[in-house]
């Protein structure tokens, strides 16, 4: 069991499966090391908690709903990590949507229920950068949504095994290659 795992486990957090996206639109992006996760709604193992802070919900409530958005969002990045969390080298940025009435205020309160999560789950990688704003109405009628971006190891590809893939570095024009691992043109010769 992995050291993220373990602690998954030590806060009583089950992850679930992920959230299939409700539209047209993927789950997650990969690109060189990064990756971006679409925003998940507060759905719970008792379903979608709905409701509008400041109105029918309270700051409590709300903060709880951000919760559920951060571990469907660990859910998310664990299936983009292809099972593997110990591959997250940082929680970049959070952007936290809360349902809220006009005269609620407390919505960074209410995001660092997500917030909170990302520290407690992955220490100091999970500090991030992070907007929080209101919306009079979110997706399905949720109460939060938090979108995420982060960095993860690519374990997969090395530079140095570049040669060795592509046959050598004495081919006509061989790629050039950015220290992200992503392709940047071609060398002239």
């Amino acid at each position: 069991m992995s050291a993220i795992e373990a602690r998954l486990a030590e806060l009583s957090i089950s992850l679930p499966e992920p959230v299939a996206p409700v539209a047209n639109y993927v789950p997650f992006v990969r690109t060189g090391n990064q990756v971006f996760l679409s925003g998940q709604v507060s759905i719970g193992p008792d379903g979608l908690v709905a409701g509008t802070l400041g109105g029918d919900m309270d700051l409590e409530a709300g903060q709880a709903a951000a919760r559920l958005c951060g571990i469907n969002l660990i859910a998310q990045m664990k299936a983009a990590c292809e099972g593997d969390l110990e591959r997250v080298k940082r929680v970049v940025r959070l952007g936290g949507f809360v349902a809220a009435a006009p005269s609620f205020t407390d919505i960074p309160k209410v995001v660092n229920g997500c917030s909170d999560l990302m520290v407690d789950v992955f220490g100091d990688k999970g500090r991030h950068a992070r907007s929080a704003v209101s919306c009079p109405v979110l997706p399905l009628g949720a109460a939060v949504e938090v979108d995420r971006g982060g960095e993860f190891i690519r374990d997969d590809f090395r530079l140095r095994d570049f040669p060795a893939i592509m046959g050598g570095w004495d081919r006509p024009n061989p790629p050039r290659w950015s220290p992200n691992g992503s392709q940047i043109g071609y060398l002239k010769r």
